[in-house]
Parts: structure tokens; C-alpha cells; sequence
């Protein structure tokens, strides 16, 4: 365990106006969304579509790091290097998804559990050996009808504990994503209790297996109405009760935290993340992680079509920024100041 390495790359991981590219889309994800446009899920249109992104000119200026899909850590860059040596000579710091995905958890309704822990300290050292300087792991956990039990929240925060020390023991910087979905008819004030319930059993889970809390990133969504609610919480509101919810659980002596998207619309995105961060005396940086938030513009732009390839990137660049200067509360700002 490198603790000068770790904490190196915790604190270049949430650098002020900079996020995380969660580009570890399953195959199976990215069928889907390419399917949306209209373009074929081939190894190489993955690896088109994702060198699009990593050589957009000056998103390194925005992006502190981007998490891989296995498939795409073994691919080559447009310049014949490897992809994780390709970020790394941008100032990007390659990551990597690590979690081999979601099962159901015995005498539940049906709730997940996350899988991957087989072999994992093998899996690492060989991703360390790749250039990763970080890793990500998501457990699910949904809200519905006697949803969510203890044994989801219990299960998922133990798997996520040994993931961490894994990761730290392996010299990489483990990032925990126990994601509470935004499906279902519940209101705002239900997510909240159980962002609150999920992060206190997760960090009582990491302080058991004695994870180093000043190596650890946290990847959390945000405390949204669920998305069948005829009431949506303004944002305002999202703001406030998320903050609270980490306020109450995250330990001051974590690095940072980063957001996913989790289904919110691009610009309810950044503008959740602006709010929070414009907030006064937060223990910890905020910063985005955001997959669809960040790609949605470009994949509608870029169409599987190489001549579309500036097009795409320009779209790409642009909410990379948006999001930067959310990150520090600017965002609202700079909207004021192009109106004007």
C-alpha cells in the first residue's frame, strides 16, 4: 500500500474544476445507446466512439480522470499507444470498473447484489501494471414496496468494504458507488432516508475492514424525487437534502466526493451540482462522474459518421466545461453572463 501514491491520486481526482468521464459502459449499455442513433455495436465503433472523447482537444483542462471498461484498457489510441498511456500523457488519470455486475440477493424481492470479488487482488495487480490509478465498484440499491431491506443495504456495503481494501491494498485508489435509483414513485423525502440509511451502513462497513478513509472517493447520487413522482423536488431542494444526507454520514477527512447522474437530464445535472457546491463550509470538494450527462450530446452528434467526429467532440467539450464551472458554483454565472 503506496499511501503517497494514493493520496496523490485521491487529491488529482477532485482537483478544483474537474471531473471524472465514466466511460465503463458494459457492451451490453453501449448497445443500447448506440442502438439510439443508429449505430452498430462493434469492438470498433467502441473504440471510435471512446477515442472520440479522450482526444477532444483541451477536455484535460475539465477531466481529472476517466473510468474504463476492461475491453477499452486493452485497446490502442488513435496515436497506437495504449488507451490508459494515452490519458496518462494528457494529465488524465486512467481508472477502471472492476465489479463484474449485479445478481439478485437471495430471499429478497428481488433486490441486487453486486459480484467480483473472486480474484479481485489478482485483477488489480494487473491493472496497476496497465497504468489504473483508480477503480470503481456500483452496488444498487432501490426504493419500493418493503424495498429496501436491511439484508440489500448490508449485503452491498460489505461488498463494497472488501472492494476498498482491495484496492488499497493493490496501491489504487478505490471508488465506492452505492447508487440509490432515481426508478420508482417515491418522493424526495423517502430517497433522502435512504441515501442516509445506505451511506451510514456503507461507512460503518469500510471502518470494519479498516479502509483508509483519506484513500477513498465517493461516487453517490443524488437525494431526487423518483422519476414516476408528480411532485419533483426543485433544485434547490435536491441541493439541500443531498448535502444534508452527506453531511451526516461522509467523514470530513475523505478527499472528495463525485456524482453520478443516474438518468437526470444533462442540465439538471449541473445544475444540481452547481447548488451544492456553491454551498458555504463543505467538509469535502464536490465534483461530477458523469456518464450519459457528459456523452449524451456527443453520441447524438457523432452518429457512427467519422465526418461527424469535430462536431462531436466540440458537443463533448462543452459540457465538460459546463460541468467544470459547476463544479465550483460558477455555472449559474456563466449562463448569466452569455444571456447578457
Amino acid at each position: 500500500m503506496d499511501k503517497a501514491l494514493l493520496s496523490k491520486t485521491a487529491a488529482a481526482m477532485v482537483a478544483k474544476g474537474k471531473g471524472i468521464l465514466a466511460a465503463d459502459e458494459s457492451s451490453g449499455t453501449c448497445e443500447k445507446r448506440f442502438k439510439s442513433v443508429g449505430v452498430e455495436c462493434t469492438e470498433d465503433n467502441r473504440r471510435a466512439y471512446r477515442n472520440l472523447l479522450f482526444s477532444t482537444p483541451g477536455v484535460e483542462k475539465f477531466l481529472s480522470g476517466v473510468i474504463l471498461f476492461d475491453e477499452t484498457a486493452r485497446q490502442k489510441a488513435n496515436d497506437g499507444s495504449a488507451i490508459p498511456e494515452y490519458l496518462a500523457k494528457k494529465g488524465v488519470i486512467p481508472g477502471i470498473k472492476v465489479d463484474k455486475g449485479t445478481v439478485d440477493l437471495p430471499f429478497t424481492h428481488e433486490e441486487k447484489v453486486t459480484e467480483g470479488l473472486d480474484g479481485l487482488s489478482k485483477r488489480l495487480d494487473e491493472y496497476f501494471k496497465m497504468g489504473c490509478r483508480f477503480a470503481k465498484w456500483r452496488a444498487v440499491i432501490t426504493i419500493g414496496e418493503g424495498m429496501p431491506s436491511h439484508a440489500c443495504i448490508y449485503a452491498n456495503a460489505h461488498v463494497l468494504a472488501r472492494y476498498a481494501a482491495a484496492c488499497q491494498a493493490a496501491s489504487i485508489v478505490p471508488m465506492i458507488e452505492p447508487e440509490v435509483l432515481l426508478d420508482g414513485g417515491h418522493s424526495a423525502e423517502r430517497s433522502e432516508e435512504v441515501h442516509e440509511a445506505t451511506l451510514r451502513a456503507t461507512y460503518a462497513a469500510l471502518a470494519a475492514y479498516n479502509v483508509s478513509l483519506e484513500h477513498l472517493i465517493l461516487k453517490t447520487s443524488m437525494v431526487v424525487s423518483g422519476k414516476d413522482n408528480a411532485r419533483q423536488a426543485g433544485v434547490d431542494e435536491v441541493a439541500e437534502r443531498t448535502v444534508r444526507v452527506l453531511r451526516r454520514t461522509v467523514p470530513a477527512a475523505q478527499p472528495g466526493i463525485v456524482f453520478l447522474s443516474g438518468g437526470q437530464s444533462d442540465e439538471a445535472a449541473t445544475a444540481h451540482l452547481n447548488a451544492m457546491a456553491s454551498m458555504d463550509n463543505l467538509p469535502w470538494p464536490l465534483t461530477f462522474s458523469y456518464s450519459r450527462a457528459l456523452q449524451n450530446p456527443a453520441l447524438k452528434s457523432w452518429r457512427g459518421q467519422s465526418g461527424n467526429v469535430a462536431a462531436a467532440q466540440k458537443a463533448f467539450h462543452h459540457r465538460a466545461h459546463m460541468n467544470g464551472l459547476a463544479a465550483q458554483g460558477r455555472w449559474k454565472q456563466e449562463l448569466e453572463r452569455q444571456a447578457a
